[in-house]
Formats: C-alpha cells, structure tokens, sequence
C-alpha cells in the first residue's frame, strides 16, 4: 500500500467519524432544535459560494422555468435549508428508539392502498424519492410490514455498518444494488411483501433509459417498472412530509397509474418520472434539489453540471 492510499483511507475514516459524532449529537437534541441547527447549516450553504448551491440553481432553473427569477431563487434558498435539516435529522431517525420516531407520524395518508395490495397477494413496490423526510417512509413501514429496501453503500464505507444497523433495527432488510440484491427483491414481490425503492437516483452505467423529468431527460431507473411487470405488484410513491414547527411528520402513500409497469420501458420511465413530479410539485420546497439528477446526458448533448 503507498503512502498516499494510506493518506486517503486515513482521510476517509477521520471524515466517516466525523459525522457520526455530528449525527450522534444531533440525536441527542429535541426535534425542534435540531431541526433549527439544520436550517442554520442550510441556510450557510445557501449563502456562501459552494457547488451545492450552484447544482440546486441549475436544477430549479431547467425544472421550474414558469417561476420567475426571484421564486426560484427563494425556493433554492428554502430548499437549501431543508438540504441542512436532512442532514441533522438523520441523528434522531438513526439513532432514537422506535416509540419515541413513531410518535413524531402525526397523520398518515392513503395507507389503505398498501392494505388492499398487501391483501391480493402480489405485493406492493414503495417509490420513494428523495422528499421530505424519507428516512422515516422506512421507519413507519418496517415494523408494520415485511419489508425489504433496495440499498446503496455510502461512498465513506466506514459509515456502511451503521447505516445498515440504523436502518434494519425496525425489521426492515437491505437489498444491495447487485444483482443478489435484485433477486431479494422478486423473492419478496413473490411472497406479498413491500419492497422499498429510491426512484429518483442515477442508475449506474447502462442500467436506465432517459425519460423527461420535469422536461429535461434524466437517466432514470428500469428496475422499478420491470419489477412491477414481472410480479404484477401494486406501485405506490411515498414521502414524509415534515410539519410546520417540528411538529412531526405526515406520510403520504400516493398510487401510480398503471403506465409505470407498461410493456414499453420508454413509457414506464417516463410514467414513473410523471409521478414523481406529481409529488414535488405538492412539496417542491422539501426535494433535494442539490442531487446532480441529470449528471448523465443523451448522446452529443453537452453536459448540465
């Protein structure tokens, strides 16, 4: 090993402790003040230069080309600042005991269609994109449900045994994203199960179609719609939208059209993005619009970012 991969992995691990003090100290704050210290965090992000900030302009401005330039730039602004209340809040959702989480739901919306579903047999597949707070989709349907999520390894590996443990503790299980990972979940679409997907990543090289998300083509996921082909499972989009005041969450479960399972994958793509939107566009202050959704580009199209 060289001195210099000595260096990085050093670098890594210092940077992976790092945030679990952060977020071992935000768990020991109430919800209020918590979410206070994200907004400021946030809000720091919002004013000082930096390549988050400049992302969410860029993605606000191609997405929500109807508002005008002073509302766009507040949403980047509000945005940004629930950008930072995401990261402190992942300390009490990672880290709090259960009782303590499920009292934070304070309303629940549409949770009959999961019910219904879960009662033919076929199971049920849980879009959620990146809304709210979606941590607590999983918090809220994992001790309720089988359930079963597709997961990513954070890029600070150090931090994958933890986020595992946080995220399992309810009665959940993670589904790497491999192709043993994929098989999990058919296995438990075959069982009747839930199976929890993030809709709104980049799928690695090859593994999506560009399809319009708010009228700009994104390389989006095929795995949902050939999952809900293939097992006939009922697909439902999901979000955990935070109260005013810290008061709590309310969880959404929002039916898709049917399109999303369509034989042609070009319009199940585009079916699911539609649905998503739907979502942020009830929310948009709530997305997470610093993620470099149109990183990849159809061919000889210059790049966004």
């Amino acid at each position: 090993m060289t001195a210099q991969t000595r260096l990085k992995r050093a670098k890594r691990l210092a940077q992976a402790l790092c945030v679990q003090c952060l977020l071992r100290m935000f768990a020991l704050l109430p919800l209020q003040l918590c979410h206070q210290l994200g907004s400021a965090i946030g809000w720091l992000i919002a004013v000082l230069p930096n390549n988050l900030r400049r992302i969410t302009r860029i993605n606000i401005d191609r997405c929500l080309p109807e508002l005008s330039s002073a509302q766009r730039a507040q949403l980047a602004r509000d945005s940004l600042m629930r950008m930072g209340v995401t990261i402190a809040e992942t300390g009490p959702v990672w880290f709090w005991k259960g009782a303590r989480l499920q009292n934070l739901v304070r309303e629940v919306s549409g949770e009959h269609l999961i019910d219904e579903a879960m009662r033919r047999g076929k199971g049920v597949i849980l879009a959620a994109p990146h809304l709210g707070c979606w941590e607590m989709v999983g918090v809220y349907c994992s001790p309720r449900y089988p359930m079963i999520t597709l997961y990513r390894p954070p890029k600070l590996h150090h931090l994958d045994s933890m986020m595992r443990k946080a995220r399992n503790r309810f009665g959940g299980q993670l589904a790497p994203t491999d192709r043993s990972g994929v098989r999990l979940l058919y296995e438990a679409l075959a069982r009747g199960e839930l199976v929890g997907i993030l809709p709104d990543q980049e799928p690695a090289g090859g593994q999506g179609l560009f399809a319009p998300f708010f009228g700009v083509p994104a390389n989006t996921m095929v795995l949902l719609s050939r999952l809900a082909r293939q097992s006939g499972a009922t697909v439902l989009f999901a979000y955990a939208e935070r109260l005013p005041s810290s008061r709590g969450y309310h969880i959404h479960f929002v039916p898709a059209v049917a399109g999303v399972s369509d034989r042609n994958l070009e319009v199940a793509v585009a079916h699911v993005n539609s649905g998503i939107e739907e979502c942020v566009r009830g929310l948009p202050e709530q997305y997470q619009w610093s993620y470099k959704r149109f990183r990849s580009r159809p061919q000889d199209e210059l790049p966004i970012y």
